[in-house]
């Protein structure tokens, strides 16, 4: 299957008085049609700058400073703003975790919606208020026809989210950047939103990238996941492999750290140490300092992402590292 998104060695820098700060680092992966790829990892590895640089969102001083970021075959990291802007809202759609940072309190949300609608769409505005309600139906606000002309404090935060997705469809976007949507939700709200979004990939073809920390919402609504660690890759594969059998050591650390009904167990597991500062990032693997499975060659040379059953892993218990050829 071709794919609709594919981020091809991504680096991020943010430029400092101290010397430049590489914040992602040869990022690589891809999207089909109608797939849900979770990206999930602890705060600071990476996750919601990958999306912002996708969605062409990065906030200055950040920068693309190599790789590239492709909707199918047309390159998009390095288009002028008013090009990116046709695609953002038109081909890509966004929903952020907390939905008012991304509806305006002063307009009702139906104007927000008929707004974004005719901007991407040519419709007239009678036809853009039809389109605004339905996708309001779609999304499961209840009376739509009348919510439409509320203001979005007149909203509970769930049905807030529902807006704020109903505004990332507005355009039918062929992808959905989705930056923990679900986090500020109670659960029965987060399963949900978490179904709309199933539903979305089923029955319209669109393809979610979705940002967590969350693995129970991974493992709820993901086809694949990737696991991010101070800025890179270090584990790609099916949902399912990776939650029975993971082969990263941060990985397994993550799914030790996840409590299940049945295991009886009263501590839950938890990964030593924290995440490294980006002024500070290990030689080697990044992960070595708080790995229990760490080698002298982890300290020296980074693992590069490498196939490894159904998908890739960066890590030297499963590559065999090359030796360097003697001068």
């Amino acid at each position: 299957m071709s794919a609709l998104l594919t981020v091809d060695k991504l680096a991020v820098e943010f430029p400092t008085r101290r010397g430049v700060l590489k914040a992602l680092d040869d990022v690589s992966f891809h999207i089909s049609k109608g797939e849900i790829l979770g990206v999930v990892g602890e705060s600071g590895a990476g996750k919601s700058l990958t999306g912002a640089a996708i969605i062409g969102l990065l906030e200055p001083p950040g920068r693309v400073s190599s790789g590239a970021i492709y909707l199918h075959d047309e390159r998009i990291d390095n288009l002028p703003e008013k090009q990116l802007r046709n695609i953002r809202g038109r081909r890509i759609g966004a929903i952020f975790q907390d939905p008012l940072t991304s509806l305006n309190p002063l307009y009702t949300v139906g104007r927000q919606l008929v707004e974004t609608i005719q901007t991407h769409l040519p419709l007239s505005k009678h036809d853009a208020q039809e389109r605004a309600i339905s996708l309001l139906e779609s999304t499961g606000i209840p009376a739509a026809r009348e919510r439409i002309n509320h203001y979005p404090h007149q909203f509970s935060g769930g049905m807030r989210q529902r807006v704020v997705i109903a505004l990332a469809l507005a355009a039918d976007p062929e992808l959905i950047v989705a930056d923990e949507p679900t986090t500020a939700l109670d659960v029965s709200i987060q399963a949900q939103i978490i179904d709309l979004l199933k539903e979305l990939c089923k029955s319209k073809g669109t393809a979610v990238m979705l940002i967590t920390h969350d693995m129970g919402v991974i493992a709820e609504t993901a086809d694949r996941v990737a696991v991010m660690y101070a800025g890179r890759i270090i584990e790609i594969g099916p949902v399912r492999d990776i939650i029975r059998e993971p082969s990263h050591p941060y990985t397994r650390g993550l799914m030790r750290s996840i409590p299940t009904l049945d295991s009886g167990t009263e501590r839950l597991e938890q990964i030593p140490g924290s995440m490294p500062r980006l002024n500070a990032i290990p030689t080697g693997c990044a992960f070595h300092p708080r790995c229990s499975a760490a080698m002298p060659v982890c300290t020296q040379k980074r693992p590069e992402l490498q196939q490894h059953e159904q998908g890739q892993v960066a890590c030297w218990l499963h590559h065999a590292p090359v030796e360097e050829p003697v001068a």
